[in-house]
């Protein structure tokens, strides 16, 4: 029995992934915007900054950016985008945040936010970086 598929088959669950994470990258940006609607300019602020923060990790590699290939990250900077870009470290922070006393609504916000810029980036095609920065493929 074989296990490689027909390059059709992986394109429509590569498809259908994308989709998927298109819909939560929608449901979480919706999320943190009503976060910041309803708790105010705090929630707002943060939410907006979390979503943004994760790409900053660019910046540990800038230094290199010019030595590297096109579409490359330089390797310097792959373990803090890895580590800003997994979807279980806002989510399980959700998670502690939900189960805790901890009652401040702009974390939620935040975390809401980080998710969609996760989010959006799956539904986008990016993904985690290999150890020399290239786009790991599913």
């Amino acid at each position: 029995m074989s296990t490689v598929t027909a390059p059709g088959k992986a394109s429509g669950v590569r498809n259908v992934r994308r989709a998927a994470w298109f819909a939560g990258a929608l449901f979480w940006a919706a999320f943190a915007v009503l976060e910041g609607v309803n708790h105010g300019w705090p929630a707002a602020i943060l939410a907006l900054t979390f979503f943004v923060v994760p790409d900053l990790a660019f910046l540990a590699g800038w230094r290199e950016a010019r030595t590297v290939e096109p579409g490359q990250l330089p390797p310097r900077a792959v373990p803090y985008y890895n580590s800003l870009h997994r979807a279980l470290v806002p989510f399980a922070l959700m998670v502690v945040y939900t189960v805790t006393p901890l009652n401040w609504a702009p974390i939620f916000a935040a975390l809401c936010g980080w998710m969609a810029h996760i989010s959006f980036d799956r539904a986008l095609g990016y993904g985690l970086r290999t150890k020399d920065g290239f786009q790991r493929h599913p």
